[in-house]
């Protein structure tokens, strides 16, 4: 996949590719569908190329920060993700004054002449330019002016694991995660929420427990719930499964909150590097111990039942409306 920035990246698409406008924050089954169709359409037409447009970082960062959704997927994870499903460009435009002042009109300028698809691929709730003026109806409107193919994609619905039919949406797995749905928003995206970033410093207690951890600063990623989940993590090839503590330590009184996974298993060093932790299941709340002994004793209860968790989202029925 290629990434490129700004209008003159849009520029330099192949005329004919397939495109589709959006955020795609969490690369779950609704934006996968839009892929799925995207993929089909090149495979079915002359289209050269897919592309995706999107807007890095959130446009709220500019025009309301107090607004801006907490982030599921770090660039350098959405690119990842997006590769792997087949994407062949991927556009990103920095949230401008000037870009965001473009009306939808002005906008659609620079994609139909600057472009020229064959082919857009959105969602029904889709929006574009200034003040989000333009719709649904207006692109299919001006798409068909133009002898583009307009392919509206309707919602992804799936089954929960209370059996509750939900739309998946982005912002529905940034609830999940910040209830402590780990199980549920991974049914949503179609894979384990990833938790990206560096190792660094943090108090050490873990190796006097004896279950040494590393302390990951992910940023502004969205941080499930507290508590203490299971999970895996890749290291050199290596898949272990993680035990991950995310909260605040109540045992040893105040604390920073952190995002702790011992990886079962692994010696070795890992500060300074980049890990990609998922968090597949919800196991308890974090609690105070009134003992060392009897925190101990419960982490290796928590290791336990890592251990029985193989990880893998679950199959669950898809259902398109």
């Amino acid at each position: 996949m290629k990434v490129m920035t700004g209008l003159d990246g849009l520029r330099q698409l192949p005329p004919g590719c397939v495109i589709s406008i959006g955020n795609f924050d969490g690369v779950h089954l609704g934006h996968r569908k839009l892929l799925q169709m995207m993929s089909s359409l090149k495979l079915q037409s002359a289209a050269r190329a897919s592309a995706i447009v999107t807007f890095e970082p959130h446009p709220l960062t500019v025009l309301r920060p107090e607004a801006v959704p907490p982030r599921l997927t770090p660039p350098a994870l959405k690119h990842r993700l997006l590769n792997r499903l087949g994407v062949d460009y991927l556009v990103e435009l920095a949230p401008t004054r000037e870009l965001l002042n473009l009306t939808a009109s002005e906008f659609w300028l620079h994609l139909r002449d600057g472009v020229k698809p064959s082919h857009i691929v959105e969602g029904t709730t889709f929006t574009f330019g200034k003040d989000r003026g333009g719709t649904i109806s207006t692109l299919r409107e001006w798409a068909a002016e133009a002898s583009i193919e307009l392919h509206v994609v309707e919602p992804v619905r799936t089954i929960l694991t209370d059996m509750l039919l939900v739309n998946v949406s982005s912002s529905l797995v940034r609830w999940l995660l910040l209830n402590g749905r780990a199980r549920d928003a991974a049914i949503c995206g179609g894979h384990p929420y990833t938790l990206m970033g560096k190792v660094v410093h943090g108090a050490q207690r873990g190796r006097d427990l004896g279950a040494p951890t590393a302390n990951l600063n992910v940023g502004e990623q969205l941080v499930p719930a507290d508590g203490v989940y299971a999970g895996r993590c890749e290291v050199d090839g290596c898949n272990y499964s993680a035990a991950i503590s995310i909260g605040t330590n109540p045992t040893f009184g105040e604390n920073p909150r952190t995002i702790e996974p011992h990886l079962i298993g692994f010696s070795g060093d890992l500060y300074g590097r980049t890990l990609n932790l998922e968090v597949t299941d919800w196991l308890r709340d974090q609690e105070p111990y009134p003992s060392t002994e009897l925190l101990i004793a419960q982490i290796q209860r928590d290791i336990a039942a890592t251990v029985q968790r193989r990880g893998d989202v679950p199959e669950q029925p898809v259902i398109t409306m």
